[in-house]
Order: structure tokens, then C-alpha cells, then sequence
């Protein structure tokens, strides 16, 4: 079911009527691979994990021929907090979805790394790598995907440079890549739209497109370098369908599942997931 291109296309799905459940829905919008929040995401709250769902969802993707599910960590989940409850709230929650995602093995786990309120960069991407060497552990089955961000505020991510620096403390070498958001990182200055190759070049240069596993597939409300952070429709944003195009048939992403968090109700990821297929023809 992989794209002529090398793509897996999906998007965000609820969790809500269970894992297997997830699996179908994809199915029946066209697509190939999912994310789902694991968690509540503007809360703390999680559904609990039914062994059996599991295993069905797993046996489902690999009949399928599905890409891997990227899971999505709570917005809330802020392991680089002045408050040092935040940060433990924030930890406690990063150790349960690791652990959780151990019935998923293979898969992707990403979060957005949080913002520093105020210590300084430094100070976050210490508290960051800090928690996931916590978190993390030899053996794991799931690969932890930072988020590049769009670096609005005390946010920590929002260039290659900083997500590099965390990488480089993560103890668990072969489990720490990056999750390519084309809206933030179009917001955070990146110029896709004029200069895809050069992107590219940058993030292979600074951290290296084998760590690159994952594409969050937006257009942006926003002009270049707004540091905004607001997602749009396909080719109804800044960046620009064609733009958005070349991203996806680039042959350095071939093989990356594609998670739209475009504004669509389910009728609109359908059209999405189906107008990204036909890309690949």
C-alpha cells in the first residue's frame, strides 16, 4: 500500500473507540498509517489499554502493510517547566506512555519538548535530555521523536541546532529521532516554500536525515518566520500546495509516515490522504 514514492499517509485519529477501531478507520479513509494522542491532550487523562486491542491493532497494521503510527504526547506534558510539579506531572506521563508503548513495538512516540518559562534554552534542553534518559531504557521497542517547533515564546526546539543539542545528551542513542513538522518548521523561519533542497541540507548537516522519521504534513496560516504555530489546509497557507507537493515526493523523505494535522473534519482527510496519493501516481 506504500505510495509509488515511498510515503504512508494519514492522519490524527481518537482513540476513543479503541485501539483496533483506529486501525479500520484508516482503512476506510485510504490511508496507510495514523497517529492517535495517547493521553488527553490538553489533559492528563488516558484510556486505559486493553492487551487484546492491542494485539488486534498490531495484527491488523501488519496485514495491512501499514507504515508506523506515530503516537502524539500530551501538549500539557512540559518536561522543561520553571515549576518543578510540572516537570515531575510531565515526566510521570512520558514513563507511562513509554511503558504503554511497549505493546506497539516498532512504532513512534512524539512530543513537543516544552518551553523553558523564562531559564533559559540551556537550561531546557538540560531538563529535557535529563528526562528522557529517565524515561528511557535499553530494549525499548519504541523510537522517541522530538517535534520541531515553531519556537514562539520560551519554546525549546525551534531550530535543528537545539533539538541536536538534546540529542546528543540521550543515552539511548538508536531511539531518538525527529519529527519533521513542515508548519512549525516553516514558522520558525525554514524557507520550504523557496528553498526545500537547502532545508534539508541544513537538517541533514546539523542532525542527519536518517533521523528524520516521521513528517507532520501542514500547511501554515502564517508567513515565514512568524513563530506562530498555526496549522492550515493543504494549499491553503503560506507555504502553498505546489510547495507542499515537492515536500512530499522529495526523495530524502521517501519512506517517513506523513501525519496531516491539517483543520479538516473526517470528509477533509479523506480528500487530503486521497490528493496525497495521487501525488505518488
Amino acid at each position: 500500500m506504500e505510495g509509488a514514492a515511498g510515503i504512508y499517509i494519514g492522519c490524527h485519529l481518537s482513540v476513543a473507540k479503541g485501539y483496533e477501531a483506529m486501525g479500520r478507520t484508516m482503512l476506510e479513509f485510504g490511508g496507510n498509517t495514523f497517529a492517535f494522542f495517547t493521553r488527553n491532550p490538553r489533559g492528563g487523562k488516558t484510556r486505559e489499554l486493553d492487551p487484546e486491542d492491542a494485539a488486534a491493532l498490531n495484527a491488523l497494521l501488519a496485514r495491512e502493510g501499514f507504515g508506523p503510527m506515530v503516537a502524539h504526547g500530551s501538549y500539557t506534558m512540559n518536561l522543561c517547566a520553571a515549576n518543578s510539579q510540572t516537570r515531575a506531572n510531565g515526566w510521570v506521563m512520558l514513563e507511562k506512555d513509554l511503558a504503554r508503548m511497549e505493546r506497539f513495538p516498532g512504532h513512534f512516540y512524539n512530543f513537543h519538548s516544552g518551553s523553558h518559562t523564562g531559564q533559559g534554552v540551556e537550561a531546557g534542553i538540560r531538563l529535557i535530555s535529563d528526562a528522557l534518559n529517565r524515561a528511557m531504557f535499553p530494549g525499548m521497542g519504541t523510537t522517541v521523536l522530538l517535534e520541531t517547533m515553531a519556537g514562539k515564546g520560551s519554546e525549546v526546539g525551534g531550530s535543528f541546532e537545539e533539538l541536536r543539542e538534546i540529542m546528543d545528551r540521550v543515552e539511548q542513542r538508536g531511539r531518538i529521532g525527529v519529527c519533521f513538522d513542515t508548519c512549525h518548521t516553516w514558522d520558525a523561519g525554514y524557507d520550504l516554500a523557496g528553498d526545500l533542497d537547502g532545508v534539508l541540507t541544513r537538517f541533514d548537516k546539523v542532525i542527519g536525515l536518517e533521523r528524520l522519521r516521521a513528517v507532520h504534513f501542514n500547511d501554515s496560516k502564517n508567513e515565514r518566520g512568524s513563530r506562530k504555530d498555526r496549522h492550515e489546509k493543504l494549499g491553503q497557507g503560506r507555504i502553498g500546495l505546489e510547495a507542499m507537493r515537492r515536500v512530499a515526493l522529495h526523495p530524502a523523505l521517501a519512506g517517513r509516515p506523513f501525519i496531516l494535522e491539517t483543520p479538516n473534519d473526517d470528509a477533509g482527510y479523506i480528500r487530503e490522504i486521497r490528493q496525497v496519493l495521487d501525488w505518488m501516481e
